[in-house]
């Protein structure tokens, strides 16, 4: 986790000593749950690198998923304009609600950025092959044989989306789309390179200056 939160600039005072804290998922973007924060919760927050929240129930400090296993890893905090609320970006093990559901308001939200950002999760699962190399794995066997192979299939892949455009149904193109998208993911991991390159390679171009 990194983050420049400077603690001192927290207004704790404001509310008897706790703040809220708005988790958010740091992959998809959906707003995950909300709970408290006293100065000593966000002290082991940042210490942990998973969120902790003070109970106003329990009148203790607890860690997210200390019983289920269902933790938050925090990838960054943020404090808010009035410095009295903060938010926290981070990836859920598991479901983020106690009722089962992926958020406390219910189950995620799929609106098409949420739909977006499952390349984003894509491209970790690559990652994820690609460090512990399971022997099922189609995607750690195709890094193991080279990037050249790798830009071998993506470019099979390319060809196949592309005849499927001039003469198959649509349902073939999205098809043949979702092939070429997850082997792109795969050569860019073989090249060490990362979609929010891309992504911003795209921005520069046609982004308004």
């Amino acid at each position: 986790m990194s983050t420049a939160l400077d603690i001192a600039s927290v207004d704790f005072e404001k509310g008897g000593g706790l703040v809220p804290a708005i988790v958010q998922d740091a992959a998809s973007g959906a707003v995950l749950m909300m709970a408290y924060m006293n100065r000593e919760a966000l002290e082991q927050t940042i210490a942990r690198g998973r969120a902790v929240f003070f109970s106003r129930s329990k009148q203790r400090l607890w860690e997210k998923g200390e019983t289920t296993g269902h933790t938050l890893d925090v990838v960054g905090i943020a404090l808010d304009c009035d410095q009295d609320t903060l938010l926290v970006t981070a990836l859920p093990r598991g479901p983020a609600c106690h009722n089962g559901t992926l958020t406390c308001f219910g189950d995620e939200p799929r609106s098409a950025a949420t739909r977006l950002s499952f390349l984003a999760k894509l491209e970790d699962v690559i990652a994820q092959r690609a460090s512990e190399k399971p022997e099922a794995s189609y995607t750690a066997r195709l890094l193991d044989k080279g990037v050249a192979r790798v830009a071998q299939k993506v470019g099979e892949e390319g060809v196949e989306l592309a005849l499927a455009g001039v003469g198959e149904p649509g349902q073939k193109v999205i098809e043949e789309s979702a092939d070429l998208l997850f082997h792109m993911l795969v050569l860019l991991r073989a090249r060490g390179i990362t979609l929010a390159q891309v992504v911003r390679q795209l921005e520069s171009r046609h982004l308004p200056r």
